[in-house]
């Protein structure tokens, strides 16, 4: 255990960090908003000045589709080896029109002729004569040409060649042009982290009654986001980072880094209640709650950074962007909030009524912004109106009565936990079954990438889907390659039984013949392959399976060569399966680190293995949720999702960033609680006044986050659809059936228990103090060191 010798000085000052740190900030606050600002200026002219480098490179160790691509590459020149995007086409009079031809041939030339561009395979060539469709009503009617790029291609070059499509797309009547293909699709900037930020004012400001405690955090936040999510695009040029991971940093941001800032801020405000003044406020605060924000935020980073160990490269640069924010946010949280909370002192408890309004109308317009209704945006100057007559009308000018907070005995989470442990065994057991029942789609989960038809139906990008459905089927937006090494003594004839045995596959659309690298003397042969079923449909996953395990292997022998399957589709399948092989080994890492944390923090064998299970059914909740709503399409009329697998890199990243936060809110409520207990002695009514004491800030904080996750449901892209709403499930559950059920009952059961450690084990931990100084005879010692800080600036002052 902590001793006072250990934390002191020989003067009787604390020791350490956090002590130190509240108190420095606050003398040095127009400091630390300086370099605030300058920092957040020369990291947004930096992304300016050199751009972004986004991209979505798989970096698969030696699994069959990459041995594929590696033969391409050395005897193909690298053809269908690399991105490959689509420009349809569809001619009402014809494709073979005289006009249409020669206006599409001259639109393909000038894209062959543009960098990065490897070749471009026309309908109109010998080579791309199946290009045009000779079935249903688009026969002769619907083309397609394409168009390939390195394999290492990033959005920047993606972008140059989709531009020049579309400035040299032809206007000919009759004639519809689209672009298919991720490589050329756009992504739509999301406006649902302003939605979500509204949403934070209001519920900041209902919580605390404090238009200034409101914006404290908010402001806090947008730093941290400005400059983290600047830093994410800069690293997108040394790592590969997809071009998602800014917005994915906007809303774990926005989420946690209010939420770090609004723990801090309400502890501040608890200790000028108890008769501190700002600056003896601000050092407990941080010496406090700015002790949990460190863990809780460092537990996220090393979450995240675990994802390294997956060892392929779009994962881990979505990892180290994705805590690069978070470790942004939390330096925002512990430097500028100190800073800005000593500019604000003792107004953040005022609230004015010209500032409460301006707020409202700043909320609602910021909905407006979120929700693309362009009339409710008339809502921000008129808040600017609000502000300046606030300080020449009188009853704008007046203070917002304020009610007096109530005893933590009289709240409702005070009541409502003594009725959950007046009933402890009904309570664990029907939440827990409630969980589990959540979380049975989890059974069914299947991993892979959603394919282009899960594009806004208003999308080039869905419009060329669909027109290669309907004019060839949906194999055609992902056909596979099967590619062999040959040699002079290969049998033809079993080259031939090979392109058969693929045709009769009941689910292969279209199988051509071999074709050599060099007819003369070939050293390697490849084939082309269309399925009935659509890139992300399961069919075309088990048709992968059935030629790589049944149908090749016989074949191979006969034709003396390994026949490989590989092709974009192939790679997807091979990327989700490597995943999901290794998601087992990121999954107990995480919660070994968590439960040797928790032991470490709390003394306790019980607790932290507690409260690894209960975290384990939220998030197997929440994965149900997901997999219900995104891969079996439940409700799919309101949330405007189609059936498609779950992204393969979205488990251990919602895993990582859950399992973070609500450690967060297992230290701060179980913080509590131990401290009652240490009190008391009394298990029983430790619990109850620990809820009651965290519960304002717990049930604000995550609703907050459900509220900034779960807008982004509204966002047309798939993947932030599905990330938004996993993460806000999993907190709803964590603040709501954890937090206010599982815990409270299950502490009840366990009474004295919950806090046994055997002796030899706490020799053996270290000590991790989460809990500072708070309610500690040290305080005298910090309390007296803030006087006496006050009282030489002071006297400084005086003598000069």
């Amino acid at each position: 255990m902590r001793t006072d010798e250990a934390e002191r000085s020989d003067s009787g000052a604390p020791k350490g960090v956090f002590p130190r740190l509240g108190p420095w900030m606050h003398d040095k606050r127009w400091l630390v908003l300086g370099a605030w600002i300058v920092a957040l200026v020369v990291f947004s002219v930096a992304q300016g000045a050199v751009g972004n480098g986004f991209k979505d490179d798989f970096n698969l160790p030696d699994v069959e589709s990459k041995r594929g691509f590696d033969v391409l590459e050395d005897s193909f020149g690298g053809q269908g080896a690399g991105q490959t995007g689509t420009i349809v086409f569809r001619a009402e009079q014809g494709v073979d029109d005289p006009a249409v031809k020669e206006a599409m041939e001259a639109l393909f030339a000038k894209v062959a002729d543009a960098p990065k561009v490897t070749r471009v395979v026309s309908p109109y060539s010998e080579e791309g004569a199946s290009q045009i469709s000779s079935q249903g009503p688009g026969a002769g009617k619907i083309a397609y040409a394409n168009v390939e790029l390195p394999l290492d291609t990033g959005q920047p070059e993606a972008a140059k060649v989709r531009n020049l499509i579309i400035e040299n797309t032809p206007e000919i009547d009759g004639l519809t042009v689209e672009r298919g293909g991720f490589i050329f699709a756009e992504f739509e900037e999301p406006s649902s982290e302003v939605l979500g930020l509204a949403f934070a004012i209001v519920i900041l400001i209902v919580a605390f009654g404090s238009v200034l405690a409101m914006g404290l955090p908010v402001g806090t936040a947008l730093f941290g986001i400005g400059i983290g999510t600047a830093c994410v695009t800069l690293l997108s040029n040394v790592l590969s980072v997809p071009e998602f991971a800014t917005f994915l940093g906007v809303m774990i941001g926005l989420g946690v880094g209010i939420d770090y800032a609004l723990l801090i801020v309400t502890r501040y405000r608890e200790q000028l209640h108890a008769g501190h003044t700002v600056r003896e406020s601000i050092g407990i605060a941080m010496d406090t709650a700015g002790r949990s924000v460190l863990f809780a935020g460092m537990t996220v980073v090393i979450s995240l950074l675990g994802m390294l160990l997956m060892n392929v490269a779009f994962v881990q640069g979505l990892a180290v962007a994705a805590s690069s924010v978070v470790l942004v946010t939390v330096l925002a949280s512990l430097t500028l909030m100190p800073a800005l909370l000593g500019f604000a002192g003792e107004r953040v408890e005022v609230t004015r009524w010209r500032g409460l309004i301006a707020a409202g109308l700043v909320a609602v317009g910021l909905v407006g912004v979120g929700l693309k209704l362009t009339a409710l945006t008339v809502f921000f100057p008129v808040a600017a109106v609000v502000l300046i007559a606030g300080f020449f009308v009188g009853p704008l000018k007046r203070e917002v009565p304020r009610r007096p907070p109530k005893p933590l005995r009289e709240t409702w989470a005070f009541r409502w936990s003594r009725v959950v442990q007046h009933r402890p065994w009904t309570v664990a057991t029907a939440s827990g079954l409630a969980l589990l029942i959540l979380a049975v789609p989890v059974l069914g989960l299947r991993l892979g990438f959603s394919d282009e038809s899960n594009f806004d139906e208003s999308t080039t990008t869905r419009k060329a889907y669909d027109l290669l459905v309907d004019g060839f089927g949906a194999g055609f937006n992902g056909p596979l390659l099967l590619v062999a090494e040959v040699g002079p003594s290969t049998d033809q004839a079993a080259l031939q039984a090979i392109t058969e045995a693929v045709a009769a596959d009941p689910n292969v659309a279209f199988a051509a013949p071999a074709q050599p690298n060099d007819p003369a003397s070939p050293s390697a042969v490849r084939w082309f392959v269309v399925p009935k079923t659509g890139p992300q449909d399961e069919a075309t996953s088990a048709l992968v399976s059935r030629l790589r395990h049944d149908i090749l292997p016989p074949l191979e022998d006969r034709a003396g060569a390994e026949v490989l399957v590989t092709g974009q589709v192939a790679v997807s399948i091979d990327f989700a399966n490597l995943l999901a092989g290794r998601l087992p080994y990121f999954f107990s890492a995480v919660l070994i680190l968590s439960f040797l944390l928790l032991m470490a923090v709390f003394r306790s064998l019980l607790v932290p293995l507690k409260a690894v299970v209960m975290n384990l059914l939220s998030i197997g909740a929440a994965y149900g949720i997901i997999v219900a709503l995104f891969q079996w399409g439940w409700a799919s009329d309101i949330t405007g999702v189609q059936p498609a697998p779950i992204e393969p890199w979205m488990p251990m990243m919602l895993f990582a960033i859950v399992f973070g936060l609500s450690m967060d809110y297992e230290v701060f409520l179980l913080s509590r609680i131990r401290e009652e207990w240490h009190r008391t002695g009394d298990s029983r009514t430790s619990v109850a006044d620990g809820l009651a004491a965290t519960a304002k800030v717990i049930t604000a904080a995550a609703a907050i986050m459900v509220f900034v996750f779960g807008s982004f449901i509204l966002e047309n892209d798939r993947t932030v659809k599905l990330m938004g709403t996993g993460l806000a499930m999993a907190i709803l559950l964590d603040a709501t059936v954890v937090r206010l059920l599982l815990v409270p009952a299950t502490m009840e059961l366990l009474g004295d228990k919950n806090w046994w450690l055997p002796r030899w084990l706490d020799r053996v931990l270290p000590n991790v103090d989460v809990e500072g100084h708070h309610d500690d005879p040290e305080l005298d010692a910090l309390v007296a060191d803030a006087h006496a800080g006050a009282a030489e600036v002071e006297s400084v002052g005086a003598g000069s």
